[in-house]
């Protein structure tokens, strides 16, 4: 169902004065990365700095826009091709693939957590040794391409671990757009979080029960997508996800403003569990 969100005072200029013609909207991957806890599901969060261009103090899953590389480069891959990617996020298969590869890429980067391994029915157990953290900075400075750094460690990229689960468009009043898929996957076993992303100011494991009554409350800062994909992921278990996952269909969402007596609201989509 659509939702009527009030724009909060910082928006509201914006929206009286917005780029013409519309900043182009870059291609993103996030993914929801999620275990079983003692109160239900929790997925890991990250709280952006304040000093964010985009999305400054909100919390937001790991992701960030595609590189060239990330399309151009054969990686090592197990599981659903791209023509398969393509089929469920309505796109070409290549830009499929890259988005795939951007979004296990980002989050190993932003996280440490690393959706490959040596083959097709294994998974890396551990990725806190100092030569899989130094990748992370390389891979985060653009110092070390995604494909390379699989191959140097003899890995796979594990696209059966991951599953899609929604489609966002920045509104086109922002000077900062991203068209974004996300993805949802389970933590694999014996994997931990590494240190935090230098763009993050807090980060953690939080219930997504707790984590929405404190959207609700207006204790914790949440944009529409992430708010409405921990709704709807709320609903299910880590042990399901992926599986739920391949049965799903979603829209592509692109929020709009309209007038109501004369104030502006931001028209958006809430999805259904």
């Amino acid at each position: 169902m659509t939702v009527r969100i009030p724009l909060p005072e910082r928006l509201k200029a914006m929206v009286a004065d917005p780029p013409d013609p519309p900043v182009e909207a870059r291609d993103a991957a996030t993914i929801v990365v999620v275990r079983d806890g003692a109160d239900g599901i929790e997925a890991y969060l990250m709280r952006r700095q304040t000093s964010m261009a985009f999305a400054a103090g909100m919390y937001v899953f790991p992701g960030g826009g595609l590189m060239a590389s990330d399309i151009e480069l054969d990686v090592p891959w197990s599981g659903p091709d791209a023509a398969e990617w393509g089929r469920r996020f309505r796109c070409a298969p290549d830009l499929a693939r890259g988005l795939v590869v951007a979004a296990v890429r980002e989050t190993f980067e932003e996280t440490g957590i690393l959706l490959a391994g040596p083959d097709a029915d294994t998974v890396v157990s551990d990725t806190s040794g100092d030569d899989m953290q130094a990748a992370r900075d390389a891979l985060e400075e653009g110092e070390l391409a995604f494909a390379d750094f699989l191959t140097d460690h003899g890995l796979v990229l594990r696209a059966d671990l991951l599953g899609a689960w929604a489609h966002w468009i920045t509104p086109d009043y922002e000077p900062r757009r991203y068209d974004t898929r996300f993805f949802v996957a389970a933590l694999p076993e014996g994997q931990r979080v590494g240190s935090m992303s230098r763009e993050a100011d807090r980060a953690g494991w939080s219930p997504l029960s707790r984590v929405l009554a404190s959207v609700e409350a207006g204790e914790a800062a949440m944009m529409p997508p992430t708010a409405t994909t921990c709704r709807e992921v709320a609903a299910h278990t880590a042990a399901t996800i992926v599986s739920v996952s391949d049965d799903r269909t979603f829209p592509t969402v692109l929020p709009r403003v309209v007038i109501v007596d004369g104030e502006p609201y931001l028209e958006t989509y809430r999805g259904e569990s």
